[in-house]
């Protein structure tokens, strides 16, 4: 930050009023504290702040009330109010204290970092407002000067009206600017709050296949650039994940990406989704909406089951991608918007194209750059790594002791086909983990009776990959120590120039360390 913004922190609880100042201080802000209306108002006299994080609750008032004060005085209405919720706050409580008069909203219960990530950005627009206000005075200023000294010089005279007429004109399309930008803010807003609340099941990508590798290799090549790009791969192989790793190597990464997935909107809602629309548009439309796209200027949009799209959209969808504009149902006019798109599906678009279900002009358009997830059963040598992190994070989160899976079990994961990739996985571990008692998890809890019965009919490994399978458990359980007492070779009776022999030909290799790896 440029200078250091001077917050006002009006919370009644303690620890909370504690902890929250400590985060905002820790982020370079300077922070100021009261625990009541009263206390805030001497504080606002006293040191007047840049912005007022206020609780709808307090002791001695009702801080809706209290912001509705502050912007009622000419001299107190520039301190922008940022109101916070109590735990049961309802949405209409939410719009009743942006009715008075507040610039934000932030319901809670919110994390810290959250909490960080909203204050930033409403001070962002703070600043801008600030400054565009700063500078409408300075112009105004300047343009009455100008005009008091040329006032006896006909021809300077014209020159500078119509300098004024020109800086006006600027003036008005620099506030309409403001004032789109804080509508797209708010439905950013809106966007991410939502966003906060899922879960991602694949928090990391963890592998040390060839053909990860390759996925891996390819979002580093198209990440940096503004190409749009098609991921292929079945159900719970980690496509939205890869998406974002993409985002995250763009120069866009700054912004959020945005997404929306195809196959859960209602067929009359996914165009009014994707590109907005206008109050009185269609029954039931009673306000405006901006869309994905128009909310995605400048940022990255993820298309997840792109190809549930409905026919009817998808030339509209072509049209955004090859001009990059579009109308709002129910509206003429045209939106322009910069959007990098990232789509996905499970489906084979080009039998889709046959078969006339999708449109091969938007087909074309969207196989710029395919990148094909493999499914967990063509790459067995990750499930080792998948299940011990999978494992931990399980007990992490359900408060267990870490828990190892017995040998026979390991060999039958690596056998069971896996329908539903690495999402199926982690749904069976973490049932496992809830249901077991021991350290360690066994076969029939992790995959059930039916997937037990399904890993023993699957087809029996050769020689060299049960040595391979087991060379691998044996060294995970020594943390990939080959030498001494407690060493992979001492326990499988090799010298351990034998066994490091052995790992080259059986194309063995350490897996990175956690930390530097993601898992999908």
């Amino acid at each position: 930050m440029s200078e250091k913004t001077k917050i006002l922190l009006v919370e009644d609880d303690a620890d909370i009023l504690f902890a929250t100042a400590r985060a905002l201080k820790s982020a370079g802000y300077e922070v100021l504290e009261a625990s009541s209306a009263k206390a805030c108002w001497k504080a606002i006299e006293s040191n007047p702040p840049d912005l007022l994080l206020l609780d709808v609750v307090l002791p001695d008032a009702d801080g809706r009330e209290l912001c509705s004060q502050l912007k009622e005085d000419p001299d107190l209405a520039g301190i922008f109010v940022v109101l916070l919720s109590g735990t049961r706050t309802s949405a209409n409580d939410q719009v009743k204290g942006l009715d008075q008069g507040a610039d934000g909203y932030i319901a809670r219960p919110v994390s810290n970092k959250e909490l960080l990530a909203r204050i930033q950005a409403m001070d962002r627009i703070r600043r801008a407002e600030g400054a565009l206000r700063k500078a409408h005075d300075e112009l105004e200023m300047r343009v009455q000067n100008r005009t008091a000294e040329l006032v006896n010089v006909n021809e300077r005279l014209r020159q500078e009206v119509n300098e004024r007429k020109r800086t006006q004109e600027d003036l008005s399309k620099a506030l309409s600017e403001v004032k789109r930008l804080q509508k797209l803010q708010e439905a950013e807003n809106i966007y991410l709050r939502e966003e906060i609340k899922l879960e991602h099941n694949f928090e990391e990508i963890i592998s040390q296949s060839d053909a990860l590798r390759e996925v891996l290799s390819k979002v580093e090549q198209v990440g940096p650039t503004d190409t749009t790009a098609l991921i292929l791969g079945e159900t719970g192989t980690g496509k939205e994940l890869v998406a974002r790793a993409i985002h995250h190597a763009s120069i866009r990464n700054k912004r959020p990406l945005l997404k929306v997935n195809c196959a859960t909107l209602p067929t009359n809602l996914i165009e009014s989704e994707l590109f907005g629309h206008e109050k009185g548009a269609f029954t039931g439309a009673m306000r405006k909406q901006v869309g994905r796209f128009e909310v995605a200027d400048g940022a990255t949009l993820f298309m997840d089951e792109i190809g549930d799209l409905p026919f009817e959209v998808q030339a509209k969808l072509l049209r955004v991608l090859e001009h990059g504009e579009f109308e709002r149902l129910g509206s003429y006019k045209t939106i322009k918007s910069d959007v990098r798109l990232i789509a996905a599906t499970n489906r084979d678009l080009e039998k889709e194209v046959q078969n006339g279900q999708f449109r091969r002009d938007l087909w074309f358009r969207l196989n710029v750059f395919p990148i094909t997830i493999p499914p967990l059963r063509k790459r067995t040598e990750d499930i080792p790594l998948l299940a011990e992190h999978l494992i931990a994070k399980q007990c992490r989160r359900l408060g267990k002791k870490n828990k190892k899976v017995s040998g026979t079990s390991m060999d039958s994961l690596m056998r069971y086909t896996w329908p539903g990739n690495v999402r199926e996985l982690e749904n069976i571990i973490e049932r496992a983990v809830i249901a077991s008692h021991g350290p360690t998890l066994y076969l029939k809890e992790i995959l059930g009776p039916a997937g037990f019965h399904a890993a023993r009919r699957t087809r029996q490994k050769t020689m060299a990959e049960i040595e391979r399978d087991y060379m691998i458990n044996v060294l995970g359980e020594c943390y990939w120590r080959i030498e001494g007492r407690n060493g992979a070779a001492k326990i499988l009776g090799l010298n351990p120039n034998t066994l490091r022999g052995r790992m080259r030909k059986l194309e063995i290799r350490r897996p990175k360390k956690r930390s530097d790896n993601h898992h999908i």
